[in-house]
């Protein structure tokens, strides 16, 4: 298979994403320093005592900057570690977001089987691998998070062969875990007022090396937890001139947490009312799984611009022959994902 210059000198410094990848845990819950991109995303959607709604967004990113293996101090810049904050305050009617950028010398930042953490300064999530719970901190001058985490199913691998394949060729790939059903509850402190919440979360994990080629912008994803016990991820990679790309796909797990790959022609999803450049309303059919939906917000500004990316990131709400509440990313509509 046909491999990019850009790619090859990529594959000499980092290992890339290849079918046979014999997973481990709880190891690969933590960090990959061999890969080059890595990155810990959580979303949610809570509620409080008076069914006040809530969504949050806490994303940790590892990009290696300098793959070599010659002796390293506290200031070297190996990896670049990114971290997203954010809150959307569904009946408040705001949407409030942070970010920021570390190294790991110092223990700034990083992820650690040892320690069972992942964090970026004080936005942390502590894994208590006897129990099986994430503690979730998260700090901003305007708001934060002190979250429980508890895995209702176990981690789900996607693909096929241990790869979610993103384009064609070797490489072209990630390793992707998610937990796709996270029991939470905990606080969230907004503008000095504290609200005690519970609600669903999820967790994507993702390492690789090389993903996108040049012909891809970017990327809707859901991520839908239906209110049967069944959870849907879907991706719809996006061309240059628009269309979906073939090499989209999804997993549907079902109450039992087992898993259906979803090729590209097993799913659709049409785009519909806009919010600036971004569709706030979707429709997705799964037709072998009598899954016709109607995917909406009922906050239409939660776009994170972020001096990297801008992209759209948020809580959605689902009707139709399924009920549920999820997460949607829709990325490279202000400019191509630069990942």
């Amino acid at each position: 298979m046909k491999i990019s210059a850009l790619l090859l000198a990529a594959f000499e410094l980092y290992r890339a994403a290849l079918p046979g990848y014999r997973y481990e845990f709880p190891r690969d819950h933590f960090n990959h320093p061999e890969f080059q991109t890595e990155w810990w995303y959580y979303t949610g959607n809570l509620r409080d005592s008076h069914g006040r709604r809530f969504g949050f967004e806490l994303t940790f990113f590892r990009h290696g900057v300098d793959g070599g293996d010659g002796p390293a101090t506290v200031w070297d810049v190996r990896d670049a570690w990114l971290a997203h904050l954010a809150l959307s305050d569904i009946d408040g009617g705001q949407f409030l977001h942070a970010e920021r950028l570390n190294r790991s010398g110092a223990g700034l930042a990083g992820a650690s089987l040892d320690l069972g953490r992942v964090w970026n300064g004080n936005w942390r999530v502590q894994w208590d691998l006897g129990r099986g719970t994430q503690q979730m901190q998260a700090i901003d001058p305007r708001f934060s998070f002190n979250l429980t985490l508890r895995a209702l199913k176990p981690p789900v691998v996607h693909g096929i062969n241990g790869v979610s394949q993103k384009a064609a060729g070797a490489g072209h790939a990630s390793h992707y875990i998610s937990f796709t059903r996270l029991e939470t509850r905990g606080e969230i402190v907004l503008k000095g007022r504290t609200f005690s919440v519970e609600g669903l979360s999820w967790m994507d994990h993702e390492f690789f090396t090389q993903q996108l080629d040049a012909g891809q912008t970017g990327w809707d994803w859901f991520s839908l937890q239906l209110d049967d016990n069944t959870e849907l991820m879907l991706f719809r990679l996006r061309r240059k001139d628009g269309a979906a790309d073939p090499y989209s796909a999804g997993t549907y797990i079902d109450a039992r947490g087992r898993t259906t790959h979803l090729a590209h022609d097993a799913f659709s999803a049409t785009p519909g009312k806009l919010w600036n450049q971004y569709p706030i309303e979707w429709n997705v059919r799964v037709p072998s799984l009598g899954i016709d939906v109607r995917i909406a917000t009922r906050l239409p500004q939660q776009e994170v611009e972020s001096k990297q990316n801008r992209y759209w990131e948020g809580a959605v709400d689902i009707t139709g022959t399924r009920h549920g509440s999820g997460y949607v990313e829709m990325t490279g509509y202000a400019a191509p994902v630069r990942l």
